[in-house]
């Protein structure tokens, strides 16, 4: 049964979550408008709100110091990449966890997740090492690899949320009709799992190309992805903010808009089996 809410209490309600939603929003209009500034209002002691000469000259002062599509491309590359391969491995580790659980299985579900909760500093040293010696530094395939590990424990928890909540009952008539282990995985469960494994996607392409420690770290120049490329702008002569300011939005502007355009499956994806 529906709750009846009075007027004041639905326009309390719509003028605090605006609120909320312009506090969280307000460091990317400063950015925004920052990035249209000249170098010389952006780092004025009185500092104005809206840009008092509108400038397009920090987007090319970006590209010229620095190649933004290389950069862009190698997040794209890192991000998908290592969110396909964490998929793969994800998917098969969820089902069992999923439908053919142990006694152990909440135990490893929690040391899954207890790993997000270490400080990736903590283990910096064995794996700048590791990397070294397999000559994985400053490359792709390294940060593919890295990445897939870090968001790998999020990717098994959505996929094993999603999977208990399909009938058991479906699985078990595909193996009565024949179906084997790799045609049940693949035919039965991931069709009707796909927006649980869209929504998975979406947020770990998004957990990934937000990336800075690992990224900034483990490459140097050739596998620099667009975190590597806004900590650039970094120099021991001070910060250019306005420069910085067009760097920060050129690197986070795809990222916003997939996140726009897809935010029905985000939501749905964090907030999945919650009530539960």
């Amino acid at each position: 049964m529906a709750r009846n809410v009075s007027v004041q209490t639905r326009i309390g309600f719509t003028i605090a979550a605006w609120a909320i939603a312009l506090l969280l929003f307000s460091p990317i209009l400063w950015v925004l408008l920052t990035a249209f500034k000249t170098e010389a209002e952006a780092i004025a002691s009185s500092p104005t709100f809206f840009p008092q000469t509108f400038t397009l000259e920090n987007f090319g002062a970006v590209q010229d110091r620095s190649d933004y599509f290389k950069h862009a491309f190698n997040s794209i590359v890192v991000s998908v990449g290592s969110t396909l391969l964490g998929l793969i491995i994800g998917i098969p580790a969820a089902w069992a966890m999923a439908f053919a659980p142990t006694k152990r299985t909440k135990d490893v579900l929690m040391w899954m997740l207890s790993t997000k909760m270490m400080p990736a500093v903590g283990v910096l040293i064995p794996i700048y090492l590791i990397f070294r010696d397999l000559r994985l530094l400053d490359t792709l395939q390294g940060l593919t690899i890295i990445m897939t590990l870090i968001n790998l424990p999020i990717i098994i928890w959505m996929l094993y949320t999603y999977f208990k909540e399909i009938p058991v009952d479906i699985l078990e008539a595909a193996r009565m009709d024949g179906a084997e282990l790799w045609n049940e995985i693949v035919h039965v469960l991931v069709p009707m799992a796909v927006p649980g494994i869209a929504s998975t996607l979406l947020l770990n392409v998004i957990l990934a190309w937000n990336e800075a420690f690992w990224t900034i770290t483990l490459t140097s120049g050739r596998a620099g992805t667009l975190t590597a490329f806004i900590s650039s702008f970094s120099s021991p002569q001070g910060l250019f903010l306005a420069k910085l300011s067009a760097a920060s939005l050129l690197a986070i502007a795809p990222i916003l808009l997939m996140g726009w355009f897809s935010q029905k499956q985000l939501v749905r994806g964090l907030t999945f089996g919650a009530v539960k």
